[in-house]
């Protein structure tokens, strides 16, 4: 029995990627043709690169919340832990230049190591990992509160806000790429690469079936807990981004971990685990944008966008399970 379990092994992350961008892309090519007949310059070089930009936070945190998606966990503290790191980074910098990229380096350790304690209590301790994040969600939500004494203090520096607010001008074809785009580029890649290597094909083996995957010799715990740490880096480079774009807020990270999941399982991604790619949850994140941008087109109301989302992944839930019955 383990040794067919183990040769199933390695086919599984393969299988979950193919064909598995399909819908996804459709969707995503049916809003843009409604954009452009709504907006028929919403495609033009500036236009699309300004709202890239503007969509890089909730693409980054997609992909650090695809990592602990499929390998079966969940990550709630992600919004909580934006919004701390901007009230942490003004109140460090207090506008003070000279201070952005030390603050911008312990903001990436602070998002590690939130994801590390998350990932430990999950899978040392064996709390769920819903449970576990909620809670860190609550821990975040009122140390800022404490430490700032309920209002934001400080202020960002400009050379902090640059990569949410500015970009390369003059660019031909383009005319200018926002810094905030480049930034989700190198990341983007970064984590494609990732899902390629063993630890990514290991990562998506864990989240369909972990038993067989410690059985063979897989340290499912560290590997669960890594997924967590990938999670709390992109939370971090999100924070910066968001930051720099719309300043200080305790509402910067308000809702964005929903906003991450609903996109992972927009994307394909199986909530379960075990299935799914990570150009899929980014792409995910893409379409939702475009979603809410469509919305506001047509003058639909924002209070909506929750509701749009709790759709969403009920419908991902149903299909999953028609699937399942199917099989």
């Amino acid at each position: 029995m383990r040794i067919a379990e183990r040769r199933r092994l390695p086919v599984r992350p393969g299988r979950s990627r193919s064909g598995s961008l399909l819908p996804i892309l459709a969707i995503l090519v049916a809003l843009l043709v409604a954009l452009t007949l709504r907006q028929p310059d919403f495609l033009s070089p500036p236009s699309l690169m300004s709202f890239l930009g503007r969509s890089a936070p909730i693409i980054l945190l997609a992909a650090g919340q695809y990592f602990v998606i499929v390998a079966g966990e969940f990550d709630l503290s992600v919004g909580s832990l934006v919004t701390a790191q901007v009230v942490v980074a003004a109140r460090l910098i207090d506008s003070e230049p000279s201070r952005t990229w030390p603050v911008i380096l312990l903001l990436l350790a602070f998002g590690a190591a939130v994801g590390l304690a998350n990932g430990l209590i999950t899978t040392r301790l064996r709390v769920p990992s819903f449970i576990t994040t909620l809670g860190m969600y609550l821990i975040l939500v009122g140390a800022v509160y404490l430490w700032s004494d309920g209002a934001p203090k400080g202020g960002l520096a400009e050379e902090f806000r640059r990569f949410g607010r500015r970009a390369f001008e003059d660019v031909p074809l383009l005319g200018r790429i926002p810094y905030a785009l480049l930034v989700l580029l190198v990341v983007a890649g970064l984590a494609a690469l990732l899902t390629r290597s063993d630890f990514g094909q290991t990562l998506v083996a864990v989240g369909g079936n972990p038993r067989t995957a410690e059985l063979s010799g897989v340290r499912v715990r560290s590997v669960k807990t890594a997924a967590f740490v990938l999670s709390g880096l992109s939370a971090a480079v999100a924070a910066i981004l968001i930051g720099g774009y719309s300043g200080v807020s305790f509402q910067a990270g308000a809702g964005l971990e929903f906003g991450a999941i609903t996109a992972v399982v927009l994307g394909g991604v199986a909530l379960g685990g075990g299935r799914g790619s990570v150009v899929g949850a980014m792409l995910g994140a893409l379409t939702l944008e475009t979603l809410f941008t469509l919305m506001n087109f047509y003058g639909v109301s924002g209070a909506l966008r929750s509701t749009v989302q709790g759709a969403i992944i009920l419908l991902a839930l149903a299909v999953s399970s028609v699937r399942s019955v199917s099989r």
